[in-house]
């Protein structure tokens, strides 16, 4: 089958809706006008008017008559918004902390069967296994196990910054970008290793986060999981109908 390449407003909505996820344009704030994207872009204003009119229908930006276009600022009041609740430093920093991360294991093993199957390998392949803390303020809040593809980086595994957020990690390593994550949530008594680096009873309630991230074609790119301090990290959502 043939793919045809994305239209010009594909093209466009994605560049915006980055520039909202990265705070580009921060809750609240104006947006250039259409004529200004417009000419920024090299496309229509009709393009971009169509652009915008999904970006408001999906509760982003706000259009107000002869005033121009607002990003929407109830996205301020969400902890996780526009696919950055699994970028944990996102979450950190939009919680109002300072984010940081520190790396507590780095493996190369074999592939276990279920590895195997969820990221498309062969039963012991070469896999990169990063144990790693993400602090709020230096408070241990997240602790997270990931498995990559050896075969996924263009680096030899030693040299990949474990301290480096997942998106900017395979962005600079492996030359790849998430599209999506496909994430199973359970509430679920803390067991001992997670205990011990969040500083919480054995047995306390936590998040456990089982995530798969996949690129372009839906190519798997990391599987994991994680713990989550829900009682330092508070999760509110937007989520556009």
């Amino acid at each position: 089958m043939l793919v045809q390449p994305k239209s010009l407003a594909a093209q466009v909505e994605h560049i915006l809706r980055k520039r909202l996820r990265e705070g580009v344009y921060p809750p609240g704030a104006r947006m250039p006008s259409e004529s200004e994207l417009a000419a920024e872009f090299g496309v229509s204003r009709a393009t971009v008017r169509t652009v915008l009119a999904k970006l408001a229908a999906h509760g982003l930006v706000l259009r107000r008559q002869g005033d121009g276009t607002y990003v929407n600022e109830r996205l301020s009041q969400s902890s996780a918004h526009f696919g950055n609740l699994w970028d944990f430093n996102c979450l950190i920093e939009s919680s109002g902390f300072a984010a940081t991360i520190r790396l507590l294991k780095r493996e190369i093993r074999a592939a276990s069967e279920e590895e195997a199957r969820a990221l498309a390998l062969r039963p012991g392949a070469g896999l990169l296994f990063l144990q790693r803390l993400f602090l709020a303020d230096g408070k241990p809040v997240i602790l997270a196990d990931n498995v990559f593809p050896l075969t996924l980086f263009r680096v030899p595994p030693e040299a990949v910054d474990g301290t480096r957020p997942i998106r900017q990690l395979l962005r600079e390593f492996a030359g790849r970008e998430i599209s999506f994550a496909i994430t199973e949530i359970h509430a679920v008594p803390a067991p001992q290793e997670a205990a011990a680096f969040l500083r919480r009873e054995l047995g306390a309630a936590m998040l456990r986060l089982k995530m798969s991230f996949y690129g372009k074609d839906s190519t798997p790119l990391v599987m994991g999981q994680s713990y989550f301090d829900d009682q330092v990290l508070h999760l509110s959502l937007v989520q556009a109908w």
